[in-house]
């Protein structure tokens, strides 16, 4: 009697859990949700995340959501509470709108501090930002004395000397290998301009540690998966023992950390020693010019807000820490992708020394001439606003970063809450919600022949230029698909630098050498969040080019 008491207590109550949990689990997201009216590439979308993160975990996210927008649409739900989107009006509304950061940039908390790029909120990054967007902006790059005499150092020192001996069969019978050589050159260009050039990784002579660094880099990026799409979880197994991070990798972590802290300190007690307005005191090319805007942004942050400031806890009290923290972003993201572009820049311009004639010719417009002079040095280096109004060198820049688009993954958003309309579909506040230049960049109404790498896509005209006609709206297309540095408030803070050093290293090289493919294995990107050549490497022979 007491057992038959007992059941009939508790069995209205499981039916009850049960009813609530189907109710929940899969009647309301499969049904009642707003996002059931949004097409799904696989059943499982609607109640379970696996079928994407099954995706992500392999490496092959943006293929399979480049097939599944192709066959569904622009808008497609890919989980109980994720959309991914891809057409223009889409990534207006959410990029341009000042859409949250999703949680997935905490991983890129260095030191546990946040930096600009791993801000959540749009007032925290607003605030970020504004410290040390003025140094970024392409009229101070191209006005900056520092990056000037730092480019001199880098190219006529470093580069082109490396670059000359390996014509040299004899002692490089099997070419260079370019990738490791542009990260050297970006990371130079990149570490330079954030610490001044004595104290610069100088990665393209210091060959040896520059490998274990790379090394060091690539471990960092290829176990982050549990720990940026599943953090509850890595964090409940961590407790117990069983991170599923290994512990390798959490090494590399700390000792590129500590790489950058030790030279962020260095430069912070090098600006205190000076004194911050003491420039005059300081070689040009020493100059740290994001450090040294760092500090004066925090600075005055805190004699205008105070403790009332959002970024007190942080930028503030943690004023060295931060600093090392925005640097390491910069770093990091500065050599991948710029390495990147350049190696698949270099790999198509060496299948054709049609093309390159075609670059040196346009190169040799400049004046003064960016030709190597009797003493082996480019005297002085192209100017960069000359450098922006040759077009060739402008199209095979932009189709480079367009076909292979070195940071073309997914770019989480939060949807504001209570909900908006992306599109036709009223959206959940919470819901994930993005887009990849990956897709964007495939647009077929955009980029015909998408996956052909295609120069000629750029040279109609310019997208500040005018001109009437049917033209017009394809050009103004072309460069509204192009999402290479993203859009928005939120858009890559280095853009600018980006082009510059690009175009700035080919026309170094191109005006006065051409290249050819010794070793091309494994060129073909992987499929991740920043791509790049399978093998992480890729082979050419350089030859000097004769006087013209």
């Amino acid at each position: 009697m007491a057992t038959s008491n007992i059941s009939d207590f508790y069995l209205p109550t499981i039916l009850t859990l049960v009813a609530f949990l189907i109710y929940r689990c899969i009647l309301y997201p499969s049904i009642f949700s707003p996002l059931s009216k949004i097409p799904t590439p696989h059943w499982s979308c609607s109640i379970s995340p696996v079928w994407i993160l099954w995706a992500r975990f392999n490496g092959r996210e943006n293929r399979t959501l480049h097939a599944a927008h192709k066959q569904y649409g622009p808008i497609v739900r890919v989980g109980p509470k994720e959309l991914s989107v891809n057409s223009v009006e889409a990534v207006k509304t959410i990029y341009q709108g000042g859409f949250d950061k999703h949680e997935w940039y905490s991983l890129f908390n260095n030191y546990g501090v946040p930096c600009t790029f791993s801000s959540a909120h749009a007032k925290h990054h607003s605030l970020r930002k504004r410290m040390v967007s003025h140094v970024y902006s392409k009229s101070y790059i191209n006005a900056s004395p520092a990056l000037a005499a730092q480019a001199d150092i880098i190219i006529n020192s470093r580069l082109l000397p490396l670059i000359q001996k390996s014509t040299s069969a004899s002692q490089h019978p099997h070419g260079i290998d370019v990738h490791s050589l542009f990260c050297a050159a970006a990371m130079d260009f990149i570490s330079s301009y954030c610490f001044g050039a004595c104290r610069s990784a100088d990665f393209i002579r210091r060959k040896s540690y520059r490998d274990h660094w790379l090394e060091l880099y690539t471990v960092r990026k290829g176990y982050g998966f549990f720990a940026q799409e599943l953090p509850r979880l890595s964090k409940a197994l961590s407790v117990v023992g069983l991170d599923p991070t290994p512990s390798w990798v959490h090494a590399a972590n700390r000792e590129l950390e500590a790489w950058c802290k030790e030279l962020s300190d260095a430069t912070i007690r090098f600006l205190e020693n000076e004194g911050t307005g003491e420039k005059s005191a300081i070689n040009t090319a020493d100059d740290p010019v994001v450090v040294r805007a760092l500090l004066a942004g925090i600075e005055k942050e805190y004699q205008t807000s105070g403790t009332a400031s959002p970024l007190y806890t942080t930028a503030i009290q943690k004023r060295d820490l931060t600093v090392a923290s925005e640097i390491l972003d910069h770093v990091l993201a500065g050599q991948e992708t710029t390495g990147v572009a350049l190696t698949y820049l270099s790999y198509h311009l060496s299948q054709s020394l049609t093309l390159q004639r075609d670059i040196r010719t346009e190169l040799l417009t400049l004046n003064p001439s960016p030709k190597i002079g009797p003493g082996g040095k480019i005297q002085p280096l192209p100017d960069s606003k000359q450098l922006d109004n040759l077009p060739l060198l402008h199209a095979v820049v932009m189709e480079t970063v367009r076909r292979y688009a070195p940071a073309g993954g997914s770019e989480p958003r939060v949807a504001p809450r209570p909900c908006c309309r992306i599109g036709p579909y009223q959206v959940p506040g919470g819901t994930r919600v993005s887009a990849s230049a990956y897709n964007l960049h495939r647009d077929e109404s955009a980029f015909p022949s998408p996956e052909t790498w295609d120069h000629t896509r750029w040279l109609h005209r310019r997208p500040d230029s005018k001109q009437n006609g049917d033209d017009e709206k394809s050009e103004k297309d072309v460069y509204r698909h192009f999402w290479g540095f993203s859009s928005g408030g939120r858009m890559c803070l280095g853009s600018n630098f980006a082009m510059h050093d690009m175009k700035l290293l080919i026309a170094a090289i191109y005006a006065n050498y051409t290249s050819h493919i010794v070793d091309d294995d494994g060129i073909e990107p992987t499929d991740a969040y920043t791509g790049h050549p399978k093998s992480n490497s890729l082979y050419l022979r350089f030859e000097r080019v004769g006087a013209e």
